[in-house]
């Protein structure tokens, strides 16, 4: 079992263009999320995880339990019940839209080794994969 916890750098990015174009995400923010090279920081106290993703222009924190839904507001501005699962190596985050505002949604894949995170974004048919080396 690879540990979760710890920082990670992202070093390659396929598809987001297309992923964020999916959700409804405009250009200006689909040109700063393409520019980005975002760093995810992992904490787990007691039963509760903290996912920082820290970028030049934006950071964004959820505080989450496994297993239970939150309130999410996603670095594109949308506002989504979240649910994060974990089995084995893999964290599934299920975003769901709110269906008044038609927005859509979303499962965030992220697969922890020793060395990496690799993460797959899905919307519609969709797929976009991301690929964080793990920091010292």
């Amino acid at each position: 079992m690879a540990k979760i916890e710890g920082k990670y750098k992202m070093e390659s990015s396929e598809n987001f263009d297309e992923f964020m174009k999916a959700l409804g995400v405009g250009l200006v923010m689909r040109k700063m999320g393409n520019a980005a090279t975002p760093t995810v920081e992992i904490t787990k106290d007691g039963d509760f995880y903290t996912m920082k993703t820290i970028t030049t222009f934006k950071n964004t924190e959820v505080k989450f339990k496994l297993g239970e839904e939150f309130a999410e507001t996603t670095a594109d501005g949308r506002d989504v019940k979240s649910t994060i699962t974990l089995e084995g190596n893999k964290m599934t985050h299920n975003q769901k839209g709110d269906p008044e505002k038609k927005e859509k949604d979303s499962v965030l894949i992220r697969e922890f080794t020793d060395s990496e995170m690799i993460m797959e974004c899905k919307v519609d048919d969709i797929v976009c994969k991301r690929v964080y080396k793990r920091q010292e």
